[in-house]
């Protein structure tokens, strides 16, 4: 996989990614797309989003603060996105947690994301299997929901993203962990919501989903190890992150660690 052509391909198209996304993340999302070099589109309002959706390079879907509003949004949002080919990620926060945004999740998630990518506990959650989380936190490992992963991917024929210490992406046939220190993002508000919107734009750029997301993962993960080491506690990293995105160069991604599992 020449992971590295992925992230030079997003840099030399800068993709527009519309966000449907939470609240309290909202600014964040976009400043990392801006810095990493994509351009964002922030907008949740009935009546726009279906067209934003059909102009746009791709769509995230992201249940972090749903209102009746939002999520009318997001549903024309997806309807439009699918009907004109543009690529769509859900990001089902909390989703297991909270009942509204859970049904939803389920509901939308018939109509065939490129990726859904969330923790551990909510991609358990997603497949109707028990999960254990505090919020929008989770409580399970990346390992125990692997097996979920590999069955929402199969039923929805889409791939499947789920962050933790160890980063799986998995489709019907394949399952890699990227490895990465992405330990710096657990102790801000956003890291995993925007790195949802990275793969979008990732995605946009790529006709085969699952290295684009091998490539946003890989990518945001050095970006993470590099904050880290220039940041001195959470307010410093969260903006070192933001320039160490601007600052990666995409030919650091031939230096990934990552690895394929077998499917049993």
């Amino acid at each position: 996989m020449a992971l590295h052509a992925v992230a030079q391909e997003y840099r030399q198209q800068s993709p527009l990614v519309f966000c449907l996304t939470n609240t309290v993340v909202a600014n964040f999302t976009a400043n990392v797309l801006l810095a990493s070099g994509a351009s964002p589109a922030m907008t949740d309002l009935p009546g726009e989003a279906g067209p934003f959706a059909k102009a746009a390079s791709a769509v995230l879907v992201n249940l972090g603060t749903p209102s009746t509003e939002q999520l009318a949004a997001m549903e024309e949002a997806v309807q439009s996105a699918s009907a004109a080919g543009t690529p769509w990620i859900l990001d089902p926060v909390a989703v297991g947690a909270l009942p509204v945004r859970t049904d939803f999740a389920r509901r939308i998630a018939r109509q065939r994301p490129a990726l859904i990518r969330g923790n551990a506990s909510e991609i358990l959650a997603l497949a109707g299997r028990q999960s254990v989380s505090r919020g929008v936190d989770a409580l399970d490992d990346v390992s125990a929901a692997l097996a979920a992963g590999r069955e929402l991917a199969q039923q929805h024929d889409c791939v499947v993203a789920i962050s933790g210490q160890s980063d799986a992406i998995i489709d019907a046939a394949r399952t890699v962990l990227v490895h990465t220190n992405g330990i710096g993002l657990t102790r801000i508000t956003g890291g995993g919501c925007a790195l949802g919107a990275f793969c979008a734009g990732m995605i946009a750029v790529h006709n085969d989903p699952f290295e684009a997301a091998i490539a946003a993962h890989g990518f945001y993960g050095l970006a993470a190890e590099k904050a880290l080491e220039n940041s001195t506690g959470p307010g410093s990293f969260a903006v070192a992150f933001i320039d160490a995105l601007s600052a990666t160069d995409p030919e650091e991604l031939k230096t990934l660690k990552h690895e394929e599992l077998n499917h049993a």
